[in-house]
């Protein structure tokens, strides 16, 4: 026969201002928290996406607009029909599928070579013992914090002295080193337990096989970040090309379109530019879309502990 569970004594001081709070307290859907919701979470949220989208749905707008419907006095948000033709305009006044193709040889490649020299810059600077290791790290936090607009000149003299002007390779090699990448990818091999890699070493396992069949796997969602972020930086690049290509043949879509816009300057060109932006864009939108859930993952792996 179980003993009688002993009985609970409740203190009449201590449970009156619980029972008070509790009764204080707004209810869930109650007209004050539904308010507090609104004001500080959807008003904000509708507010910046209305930021970010509303330029880039007047401008897919404007891409279907004739000239005497966005040079006038009356505003029309709806163009009268979906008609293609500036786009057909736009990839004929200027070698888009040119440009189309430069983009996507810089990027491909550039973005190839900088993550894969980020993963073994990030995995030497954690897992290899060598002299002035945090020398080395503490120069590449400088080099994050330096714009990029610094390194134009020197750069470009450079790579005009090495032939490189007018090439596609004279605008991948300046931006081949990614210290962003780098100190990511770094921040969380930092965070990976050791007793992954203490297991490989007793088996045997060297540097290189540790690092693509250990540490890679289990980094997927941080070098995918990284490759995210370059891709869309090696897409979006404009200064750098502009200033290392004067010709059609090794241009990048972005610099294409200051050149559309050269032959578009007038105000009849507007609806042709707006459906060059599109073009350039597209693409960049696509990549995003389907790598965008890794970011969060990314950024924040390694920050919970326990």
């Amino acid at each position: 026969m179980s003993a009688p569970s002993p009985a609970v004594v409740v203190d009449p001081a201590r449970e009156a201002p619980r029972q008070a709070a509790e009764h204080d307290r707004p209810r869930p859907l109650s007209a004050t928290n539904v308010l507090q919701t609104i004001a500080t979470g959807y008003v904000p949220l509708i507010i910046a996406t209305l930021v970010v989208f509303l330029p880039l749905l007047w401008m897919l707008l404007s891409s279907f607009k004739q000239p005497g419907e966005i040079v006038t006095m009356d505003l029309k948000i709806l163009p009268e029909s979906l008609n293609l033709e500036n786009y057909a305009t736009a990839m004929t006044t200027v070698p888009f599928a040119q440009f189309f193709a430069n983009s996507l040889i810089v990027t491909v490649v550039g973005s190839t070579i900088k993550v894969i020299l980020a993963i073994l810059t990030a995995y030497a600077l954690v897992f290899v013992r060598f002299p002035f290791k945090n020398v080395i790290f503490v120069l590449i936090l400088v080099a994050l914090m330096v714009p990029a607009q610094v390194s134009i000149l020197p750069n470009y003299i450079l790579i005009a002295g090495m032939g490189g002007k007018n090439t596609l390779w004279g605008i991948i090699l300046p931006g081949l080193g990614t210290a962003f990448g780098t100190f990511l990818l770094r921040q969380h091999f930092l965070t990976l337990p050791p007793s992954i890699l203490e297991a490989a070493e007793i088996d045997g396992a060297g540097h290189w096989r540790r690092l693509w069949q250990i540490i890679v796997p289990v980094s997927v969602p941080s070098i995918a970040t990284v490759a995210l972020v370059t891709v869309v930086s090696e897409w979006n690049d404009y200064i750098w090309p502009l200033i290392i290509t004067d010709r059609p043949e090794t241009m990048t879509l972005p610099v294409g379109l200051t050149l559309l816009q050269n032959s578009e300057g007038n105000g009849a060109g507007w609806g042709i530019l707006m459906a060059g932006a599109v073009l350039v864009i597209v693409p960049i939108l696509l990549v995003f879309a389907a790598l965008q859930r890794y970011i969060v993952a990314g950024l924040t792996q390694g920050s919970v502990t326990g």
